[in-house]
């Protein structure tokens, strides 16, 4: 039931944040949480558009977003939007960005995606009500955000018609977001990063499984195969005590699961953690004790504990749950895949890491359960729409870790005024470019002394820099006030 009467104007507030991300690249959990992970959690509200596409319906809902002025230039110095994707938006995070934001003289502002966190139009999540969650919604958002900060910062110095130079940024989802605003909104920002951005839709992502057990090793890789198949035998005789040894019996259905269980090993490479996996296994392997009860561990230990996943997140029965303050994320996020991108992670035909159980049919019946309709993501619409890995834009830099499973999603080739880099290191997973390493939990400021190649991050980050301040300096020929240099200091 949405809380908007028929004919008023009625802000949408939720003040309930919630306590689990459920983010693109798997569903996990995880917020900062160490001293200074934050540079900013100070909260501030727009009005914004529910319905940027209706000429009739002018509806509108709260949408949080916060900003960091603490290295601007005033009045002039450039904006960096940093885009937030698919899970609660608590602040600006101390990542790269802070080094860049200094390094430029930018203010740092940040728009929480709509429907996730506080930003939710609705009382409920019912199917009926989650018609206006999709990227392109979201891209105006970020579009009307942009036009109503700026005007903002002239009233705020007493200007007119003064544009400060934009630049938009973001990572997985929200990088992918961050390329296709500079594709479709060209004259509002100057370029865009384009982190480990998933700019392919893509129906079965079988090349997701295939980068795993690359990034595991042939080794690692045999290993993780033989646990699956275990696993899978003792489904069989034993269900109940084979997921009570995960800590997952509340998994009813046994390809949730087994999901659960893939999402855990990819999540080590995916975030610069292969040695806490691989290292154990190979030990435990050649000791002849039990792999599956080691495995067990690690995901009890790691992806639950430390990384802080969640197993109910797995849950078809918790997918379904409507209310805003039941942490369902998850559902909003499937909603999207189930639409919109897919991303289906399933099994290849031979050599896969993970069941060959997780299939497509799996993804298409999850989608019905939970959503109670049948749902199917026109894959092919959405590359039609943004130009998959042949978008057709300018000034936009791609950048991926060549661990990462999702680069396979990503632009991988450098085409004219659109550079693509790949991270090369043992550990450089997702967003390397924006975390270091590991991505996660966050290393503050970016850090890469942790990485397995220092050079290799510090060299993109070089690259990225040069763009940044081209572009930056050429928007003084579409009329953006901003003085030179550009470049404070590097």
């Amino acid at each position: 039931m949405s809380r908007f009467p028929r004919f008023l104007f009625l802000i949408a507030s939720v003040f309930a944040a919630f306590l689990q991300a459920f983010q693109l690249e798997s569903r996990i959990l995880y917020f900062p949480n160490q001293e200074g992970s934050y540079l900013t959690k100070d909260e501030h509200w727009i009005n914004q558009t529910l319905d940027h596409f209706s000429p009739t319906v002018h509806l509108q809902f709260q949408q949080r977003y916060y900003e960091f002025l603490d290295y601007h230039k005033d009045p002039n110095g450039p904006i960096f939007l940093k885009i937030c994707g698919e899970s609660a938006c608590n602040g600006i995070v101390n990542d790269y960005m802070q080094v860049l934001a200094e390094k430029f003289g930018a203010a740092l502002v940040s728009l929480e995606h709509r429907y996730y966190g506080k930003s939710n139009p609705f009382d409920t999540m019912e199917t009926k009500n989650l018609k206006y969650l999709s990227s392109k919604q979201a891209l105006f958002d970020l579009a009307v955000f942009r036009h109503n900060y700026q005007e903002s910062l002239n009233k705020k110095h007493n200007l007119t018609n003064v544009e400060n130079p934009w630049f938009v940024f973001g990572t997985s989802y929200s990088g992918a977001l961050s390329a296709w605003f500079r594709l479709k909104f060209p004259h509002l920002t100057c370029g865009s990063l384009a982190s480990s951005a998933v700019v392919l839709a893509v129906y079965n992502f079988t090349e997701f499984d295939k980068q795993v057990g690359e990034s595991a090793g042939a080794e690692c890789k045999e290993i993780l195969q033989e646990i699956t198949s275990l696993v899978e035998e003792q489904l069989l005789y034993d269900e109940k005590a084979i997921k009570r040894l995960f800590g997952a019996e509340s998994l009813k259905n046994d390809v949730d699961f087994l999901y659960l269980l893939a999402d855990a090993a990819a999540i080590a490479f995916q975030y610069g953690n292969p040695d806490i996996l691989c290292t154990p296994l190979v030990n435990v392997k050649k000791s002849g004790e039990n792999l599956v009860e080691a495995f067990a561990s690690y995901v009890k230990d790691y992806y639950i504990g430390s990384f802080g996943s969640s197993v109910q997140t797995y849950d078809q029965d918790y997918l379904k749950r409507v209310s805003v303050s039941e942490n369902n994320e998850g559902r909003l996020w499937w909603y999207q895949v189930c639409t919109e991108v897919a991303f289906f992670q399933v099994a290849p035909s031979n050599d896969s890491v993970r069941s060959s159980r997780i299939d497509s049919q799996y993804h298409l019946d999850l989608c019905k359960n939970v959503f109670g309709e049948i749902l199917y993501p026109d894959v092919n619409m959405t590359n039609l729409y943004y130009g998959g890995t042949r978008i057709a834009g300018s000034k936009i830099v791609f950048t991926n870790g060549s661990q990462d499973p999702w680069r396979h999603a990503s632009k991988k080739k450098s085409t004219k005024d659109m550079p693509s880099y790949i991270i090369d290191c043992h550990n450089c997973g997702h967003g390397t470019d924006l975390r270091g390493c590991p991505q996660s939990p966050l290393s503050i400021k970016g850090d890469s002394s942790n990485c397995s190649s220092i050079e290799a991050v510090e060299k993109v980050r070089r690259q990225m820099i040069e763009h940044i301040d081209l572009w930056l300096s050429q928007c003084q020929d579409t009329g953006y006030a901003f003085d030179s240099p550009y470049l404070l200091s590097m």
